[in-house]
């Protein structure tokens, strides 16, 4: 009989962009997870049950595309803090892990810092990369998004 290994290791990803928009539209839009789907390619659809940005305490589900997999994850607002943090923890059968949001008014406009922290034991020696790589689309259309759109 054999020892089933499993390892799973905490991976952050920390990436940062300048938003040419006002602190409070940045957090109001990035707040609303039903509205991820917008700019974030793994979003497909969330369900929050309500609009709006979320306060702390408030649970919600969403469908992700991981690496091509609909997987159904569970999230629960811990930290609301308007306009400057926001942080939901997330848990899933694949993945588990927390997405931090941090802002700062900055030259007219915000600095936006998105924190995703996650562990998994699936061993898909890609899912690192591609996840850097997607957050790293996801924040440029967010960018994107909220300097060129009057959607608000």
């Amino acid at each position: 009989m054999h020892a089933v290994e499993h390892s799973s290791r905490l991976e952050r990803i920390i990436q940062e962009r300048f938003i040419q928009a006002p602190i409070d539209v940045v957090y109001d839009y990035v707040t609303q997870p039903d509205r991820w789907h917008e700019w974030h390619p793994t979003s497909l659809s969330a369900d929050t049950g309500t609009t709006g940005s979320l306060p702390a305490g408030t649970r919600f589900t969403e469908v992700v595309d991981l690496l091509g997999v609909r997987v159904p994850m569970s999230y629960r607002v811990q930290i609301a803090r308007h306009p400057t943090e926001f942080k939901t923890v997330f848990t899933s059968l694949a993945v588990d892990g927390a997405i931090q949001y941090f802002l700062q008014p900055h030259r007219g406009g915000t600095l936006f810092k998105r924190v995703l922290t996650y562990e998994t034991e699936l061993q898909l020696a890609t899912l690192h990369e591609r996840m850097l790589e997607l957050s790293d689309v996801a924040l440029d259309q967010l960018k994107h998004r909220l300097e060129n759109a009057p959607f608000v």
